[in-house]
């Protein structure tokens, strides 16, 4: 038998049959008797114990069981007070209550075929006990109280392993029938044991020195109390009335059982046919629902091909316009490219080479002056490169402020009339001509504008600032598409998917105010270095911004230095894929190679300094990959092998930010529609709301919420997204 079992559980039949007794037993005019035989039960339930108290029942019928012990630790023996019949025979008993002497009305004890190995002291006390049946246990011996039950009338103590009585047994003079295995004891010897009950109970006496009496004048002396044989005829008479009472309740048990078994025999003939009615019911109407769901097929599907149709004359009418817009873009470019030559020109005259090449004599003169660093600047270039810096800094944000509006205005100068762009063409050359001197020549002479520039290009270039907002940009993108489908799935009535969609945006909206934070802690650390930079250089020192531009400008980006210490290009685009672009330098330190990379484990990566252990299990199956696709294909991988170090050195850095992965969220069902604000139904949403993640309302509407309009979770923070035009 195993230490710890694990209890079986009633079959539902089981629990049925519990039920209805136990409903059976709390009826009114219900008789002494509670029988919940059968029920496949572990322990003996509350109710049992309850009804058995309230109700004063005096039989009590548990057997054919699973039960382990008689009273579980909410109950108390004492509720079984008033029963005067327990049976519990075919159960897994293995031992018995210390305070089973408290049941002192109990007449009848039936323990037949458990797993009991020993008797308590306290059975003595059962002053009332007639019958004690504990057949077919592991008993090896009887304890001496049982000499205490003076009107106990039959013992059956086979199939144990029992090979002794006690001889206190011999006080028990009511004992008429004793039931053992002679074969098997010692004492008595079995020659006695096999004479007989009244010849063991004479051994006994012998053994302790008493005088023997038969059981019915023993019956006489403890039921009546006197000497006269008319008492003992009273005594027998009353145990007998007594005893065919109880027969005939038990067979008015047996008779009202088996009535009720029939009741239940018909409730479950009509239950059956009921439910064979409500099968056939149900199969009418899944009948019924077939033929609806496919009249509602073939309507969807003329829709479709309606809809299909729509879509296909809008589709031709867009390629139409488009083929429009381009024919108008053409001429204009023809128009500017005629502008352009006639500029040309223009510069061809003698003037224009006299001022030129007094312009040439005075920049050398300028070039000429400057010292060491200072004389490979390259003033006007860098200028301009710090004019297109903040320029372009300075369109972001008006792009950001006004992007609807600009692109309505690129509509209306497409469909303006060509001459009036052909009489400002002119006018807006030479005013950017001159706002282009204007802001070299200030870049030239105010260092903050140089340090603005600085800190513009620094945030450009660095590579940690950038991965950052890579990867914020297709957050926001999957945070769209995900509100997009959430609001279809809604339309669509589909919740299947609506916990695993609401987990995504959930867990996007967290990383995002994460990555929200490292990117003003990078800012941060950024500007702190400027500052420090600031503090150790030279008050004195001329174009000091304007040289630390250049060296930013003319810094080599990182993967075409890892090139030339030797690292593979492969190695480089595989690291920058699993956006762990920080570990490259860690790996061309170590020198590490695609092949190495391909037998390299996770503790050697954690040796390394690669902590994250999806990195560890991602980063060398990835490398097997591509070294399997190169054993296949050997020409590619000489092919990329090759192309890494002949490379040219750029002049200025190449360096551009890995594209984004492509957002890992479902496409939505009609990506042509565009998205709409669920507020206005008009813009496009433009704002994330944070901490639930979703995209669904525009700058306008989204001022006067407290709350989200789809989850209605409190908005702690908006997030502003700009759409590229």
């Amino acid at each position: 038998m195993p230490l710890f079992s694990r209890k079986k559980k009633p079959s539902d039949e089981a629990r049925k049959r519990l039920e209805y007794q136990m409903c059976l037993a709390k009826e009114a005019g219900a008789d002494d008797t509670l029988d919940i035989s059968r029920c496949e039960l572990s322990e003996v339930p509350y109710g049992a114990f309850a009804t058995c108290k309230v109700l004063q029942k005096k039989v009590l019928i548990i057997h054919t069981n699973n039960l382990t012990s008689l009273v579980p630790k909410s109950c108390s023996l004492l509720s079984l007070i008033t029963v005067k019949v327990l049976d519990l025979h075919d159960n897994q008993l293995t031992s018995l209550p210390a305070d089973i002497g408290q049941l002192t009305a109990l007449q009848v004890l039936n323990l037949e075929r458990n797993l009991l190995k020993s008797l308590p002291q306290s059975i003595g006390d059962l002053a009332q006990l007639q019958v004690l049946n504990v057949k077919g246990n592991r008993l090896r011996e009887l304890p001496g109280s049982v000499g205490g039950l003076r009107r106990l009338r039959a013992l059956d103590v086979s199939g144990n392993a029992l090979q002794e009585l006690p001889r206190a047994l011999a006080h028990a003079r009511a004992l008429q029938t004793l039931t053992l295995d002679a074969s098997a004891m010692t004492f008595p010897p079995p020659d006695i044991c096999r004479a007989g009950t009244e010849a063991i109970q004479q051994f006994l006496c012998k053994e302790c020195g008493i005088a023997y009496y038969p059981p019915s004048q023993c019956l006489l002396e403890s039921d009546a109390g006197g000497t006269s044989v008319d008492g003992v005829d009273r005594t027998v008479e009353k145990y007998l009335e007594e005893e065919s009472e109880w027969q005939n309740k038990f067979l008015d048990y047996e008779k009202r059982k088996e009535r009720k078994t029939q009741e239940k025999l018909e409730f479950e003939q009509r239950l059956n046919v009921g439910q064979r009615e409500q099968a056939l019911l149900v199969q009418q109407l899944n009948s019924h629902k077939d033929e609806i769901l496919q009249t509602v097929r073939e309507d969807q599907q003329r829709l479709e091909q309606g809809l299909s149709k729509h879509q296909r004359r809008l589709e031709e009418e867009r390629l139409k316009l488009l083929q429009q817009l381009k024919d108008t873009e053409q001429g204009i470019a023809n128009r500017i490219q005629k502008l352009l030559e006639d500029n040309q020109r223009q510069k061809r005259s003698s003037d224009i080479l006299k001022s030129l090449e007094n312009e040439r004599i005075r920049m050398e003169q300028l070039m000429a002056i400057t010292q060491e660093e200072t004389e490979q600047l390259r003033r006007r270039e860098v200028a301009s490169a710090m004019q297109q810096m903040l320029a372009e800094t300075y369109k972001n944000k008006l792009l950001q402020m006004s992007s609807e509006c600009r692109r309505q205005d690129l509509v209306s100068q497409a469909c303006s009339s060509l001459a009036e762009m052909d009489q400002k063409f002119q006018q807006i050359v030479a005013w950017q001509q001159l706002d282009q001197n204007k802001a070299v020549s200030q870049i030239l002479q105010q260092i903050e504008m140089q340090k603005t520039a600085f800190e513009a290009l620094q945030v450009k270039k660095d590579l940690m600032h950038r991965q950052i907002r890579n990867q914020i940009k297709l957050i926001e993108t999957e945070l769209l598409q995900l509100t997009q489908l959430e609001l279809k799935r809604q339309e669509l009535d589909t919740e299947t998917l609506q916990e695993l969609v609401t987990e995504q945006r959930r867990t996007l909206g967290c990383l995002l105010q994460q990555l929200l934070k490292e990117k003003r802690q990078r800012e941060e650390e950024l500007q702190q270095i400027l500052l420090e930079m600031e503090a150790k250089s030279e008050t004195k020192q001329e174009n000091y911004w304007l040289i630390q531009y250049q060296r930013l400008l003319n810094q080599k980006p990182l993967s075409l230095k890892l090139q030339e210490k030797g690292l593979e290009q492969q190695l480089v685009t595989l690291l920058l894929e699993l956006s762990a672009a920080q570990y490259v330098p860690v790996f061309a330190h170590h020198r590490i190679s695609l092949e190495m990379l391909g037998t390299m484990s996770a503790s050697d990566l954690e040796k390394l300094g690669v902590t994250e252990a999806g990195l560890q299990r991602a980063i060398p199956r990835r490398a097997q990959e591509i070294l399997a696709v190169a054993t296949k294909i050997p020409e590619l991988r000489r092919a990329e092998d090759t192309e890494g170090p002949a490379a040219p050195e750029p002049s200025a850095p190449l360096e551009e930010p890995p594209s984004p992965a492509a957002p890992t969220a479902p496409p939505l069902p009609g990506e042509e529609k565009k998205a709409e604000c669920v507020v206005c139904m008009e813009q496009e949403p433009q704002m994330i709301f944070l901490p639930c993640g979703h995209v669904c309302c525009c700058q306008g509407c989204c001022q006067r919420l407290p709350s989200c309009p789809l989850c209605r979770q409190d908005i702690s923070q908006r997030i502003r997204i700009f759409h590229s035009a």
